[in-house]
């Protein structure tokens, strides 16, 4: 039985996302204090479910005033099939490491770290770590039922032929096998992986964001607001750091190093 059968989220808690964003414009975080110069590092960041690149808007203002090098996903609203865009992520994470000649981090929110951590088993020589905020990595649907009332929702759409939507079909097809096999699988040799998860988180059940395998970061915050939550932005400037201090032992791609692309099936 899946873990969101037994247990449902106070999703009621996820009204504080504003008070979470008055804190952070008030913490010196967010003015780079206590931050490590990112000197160039490339990152990647997927929005969460339902979510497109805006809401990761703050993070990657914050990460490029800090000495980071930001980069979309090029994600309008993340409901599409697992499969299809796990490729086009991969091919925008080629043309980023390519272009600053070093392997990057990859922030995913939510769903967005499940496309994380399979980027990171895909092409473990791009990724230098990956860092998943409030993603249920032991049981994708241990959400609150009226999260996951939304999923049946788009995956009827998709069903029935709506373009750009996933579908009930991309749980067992086999346009998401690769997928799924990717997400399941333990971390790669030198590639970091940290989960930050919260006991308030308002959607997913947190005990679900205990991946074993990852190092595991508490903060207090509702699912949303770890897009502007002042305790998670010190948590992703750290594991950044981390994964600079790990990579600087490997030799460098160089700027404008050629990326061999991996070859997909037709």
């Amino acid at each position: 039985m899946s873990l969101a059968a037994a247990f449902k989220p106070p999703i009621w808690r996820e009204s504080r996302v504003g008070l979470e964003l008055a804190a952070l414009l008030r913490d010196p975080v967010l003015r780079g204090r206590g931050v490590t110069d990112g000197g160039g590092q490339p990152v990647l960041l997927l929005p969460g479910l339902l979510a497109g690149d805006d809401s990761l808007r703050i993070m990657s203002r914050w990460l490029k005033a800090t000495g980071h090098h930001p980069n979309r996903a090029g994600i309008r609203m993340n409901v599409a099939c697992s499969g299809a865009a796990i490729e086009r992520l991969e091919d925008r994470l080629e043309e980023l490491v390519q272009s600053r000649g070093m392997r990057a981090a990859v922030i995913g929110h939510s769903r967005g770290g499940s496309f994380a951590k399979a980027l990171a088993h895909r092409r473990p020589d791009l990724v230098s770590g990956v860092i998943t905020l409030g993603c249920p990595h032991t049981d994708p649907f241990a959400i609150h039922p009226l999260v996951r009332a939304q999923i049946e929702t788009v995956a009827a759409l998709g069903r029935l032929g709506v373009p750009g939507l996933f579908s009930r079909g991309c749980l067992e097809g086999d346009c998401c096998r690769s997928f799924w096999r990717a997400v399941q699988a333990p971390p790669r040799r030198g590639v970091g992986y940290v989960s930050v998860y919260s006991r308030t988180d308002g959607v997913v059940r947190w005990q679900s964001c205990l991946d074993p395998d990852a190092q595991q970061i508490e903060v207090s915050s509702t699912h949303c607001g770890m897009a502007v939550h002042p305790d998670v932005f010190r948590a992703v400037a750290d594991s950044l750091q981390s994964f600079r201090r790990r990579d600087t032992r490997r030799k460098p791609l160089g700027a404008g190093s050629t990326v061999t692309p991996i070859r997909r099936a037709a």
